[in-house]
């Protein structure tokens, strides 16, 4: 989940960028194929909006593209307001959807020791019927049972058809048998709204925690198992079973690859994620280089069974924003199609240039907002027009290039550069009717939807909202949106 997670004494050997994610059972696999795509949901670090719901795109499950432009798709406005580690869940019959993340918020000043001993038993949980339209988020207190319980961490679900509902798990510092670390617990659920009793899943021997675990199950037993985990426990081990909620043989891990959790040195990872590629009996099992900062990258295999099958990759791309602990669904074409039509279009980036000063454009300087010539860097002064967050009818809102999420708003009349923040007032302050321009029709002006006797303009080179009455006025107020 972090690279900069403090141990809670010896005990977390395994960093935290925690893993999400789940696939449908064989038979609802083959009711739903041919998938055509694959959607990655995940959170991007702790900045102000870092810790919230981005998507991803990718056609060959190695090279992504950012959906949204870049911008966070869901907030999370209960417990901390911050969510990370996304599942991305499928029912059986592919007529529902769940989002499942850790409900924490670094950004928010909170400390890795207070998130671990003090933070939230309770993950969050959006709801959908379409992968596109998801319910308002909704905290689920899963460990809130589990003595002495410090945190809610890192969720997976599965579907189980041995008992035709979910599991759910994730991991929990608690004390037991005189040890507080880190282990894996799980609760069944069929709604992700009541759930059993929480019961201890996986447990590591010593002081040494677990964190991030994630489940894929394979179509066929390819490999010799049904199902095989990969656990962030200070390697990287891949453990395999035939049910979910039995026994489970450990095969390895990736050391062998130079690769580890922190434990021997090597390429230093976490957070796994598995993904099958679509079409054929191969799978990658991304992770997280978060101590070179260096991203995810993929290892892959046609045979689970061993650890030995491994291969490392680079033909892959990770698109624009960072991606951090998260999960991929294999999407059918019916379900990529809706994915994309919300979220694919390409918005074009442009820059607002002024009517009276020519060589001057709007850019953003330390989140100030001002018309400069020769801006540098050139995405300063670099937006694009998106659909009005407060009325997308007719009007604009104007997203930043290089701050994803970040838009232009007004503030006591003022312009700022600022994170949204997924209030109302918000969407307003940001929010414009873009009409004929004041001082020529040819050009643009741009009415605020709040203070609509108000109008963007620039006064002593800095971006104000300000009434406009005369000649002066109207040529500050008026502006030409060119690629």
């Amino acid at each position: 989940m972090s690279k900069a997670l403090s141990r809670v004494g010896a005990v977390l050997a395994a960093c935290l960028m925690f893993t999400s994610w789940s696939l449908a059972a064989p038979r609802a696999a083959v009711a739903l194929e041919p998938f055509t795509g694959y959607l990655m949901a995940h959170f991007t670090g702790e900045s102000a909006n870092g810790e919230q719901i981005y998507l991803a795109h990718s056609d060959d499950g190695l090279r992504w593209t950012d959906l949204n432009n870049g911008g966070l798709v869901l907030r999370s406005t209960v417990g901390t307001r911050g969510v990370r580690d996304p599942a991305l869940v499928r029912s059986p019959a592919g007529d529902r959807y769940w989002i499942v993340a850790t409900d924490l918020r670094i950004a928010a000043g909170t400390s890795w020791s207070d998130a671990a001993n003090r933070g939230s038993t309770s993950l969050v949980v959006w709801e959908s019927s379409d992968l596109v339209n998801w319910s308002a988020p909704r905290l689920i207190n899963v460990a809130g049972a589990i003595p002495g319980a410090g945190n809610a961490w890192a969720p997976e679900a599965v579907y189980n058809p041995e008992t035709g509902d979910y599991v759910l798990y994730w991991a929990t510092n608690s004390p037991r048998n005189g040890v507080t670390k880190h282990r894996i617990w799980y609760a069944r659920t069929s709604d992700f709204r009541s759930f059993t009793a929480p019961q201890l899943y996986i447990e590591r021997g010593g002081s040494q925690g677990i964190i991030d675990t994630q489940i894929v199950e394979v179509p066929g037993a390819v490999g010799g198992y049904r199902y095989y985990r990969a656990s962030a426990d200070g390697h990287i081990t891949i453990e395999a079973s035939n049910s979910i909620l039995g026994s489970w043989t450990t095969l390895g891990n990736l050391s062998h690859m130079g690769i580890s959790n922190g434990t021997g040195g090597g390429n230093v990872v976490e957070g796994p994620m598995w993904a099958q590629f679509n079409g054929r009996n191969e799978w990658a099992l991304w992770l997280d280089q978060y101590a070179t900062g260096r991203g995810y990258m993929p290892v892959t295999s046609t045979d689970l069974g061993s650890t030995r099958n491994f291969r490392t990759r680079s033909d892959h791309g990770m698109g624009t924003n960072r991606k951090r602990h998260g999960s991929i669904l294999n999407l059918t074409a019916a379900e990529e199609n809706r994915v994309l039509g919300r979220w694919g279009a390409t918005v074009p980036v442009n820059r607002i240039q002024s009517y009276n000063f020519q060589t001057r454009y709007v850019r953003h300087a330390n989140l100030d907002v001002r018309i400069d010539a020769n801006v540098s860097p050139a995405q300063d002064a670099q937006f694009r027009l998106v659909p009005g967050l407060a009325n997308a009818n007719g009007h604009v809102s104007f997203a930043s290039v290089n701050y994803p999420g970040y838009y232009l708003r007004h503030y006591g009349f003022d312009f700022v550069l600022a994170p949204d923040d997924g209030t109302a007032t918000f969407a307003a302050d940001s929010t414009f009717r873009r009409v004929a321009g004041l001082a020529d029709a040819s050009w643009s002006s741009f009415q605020s939807y709040n203070h609509p006797d108000r109008y963007i303009r620039h006064y002593d080179y800095l971006l104000r909202l300000d009434p406009i009455g005369d000649a002066q006025s109207r040529g500050d107020a008026t502006f030409r949106v060119t690629s």
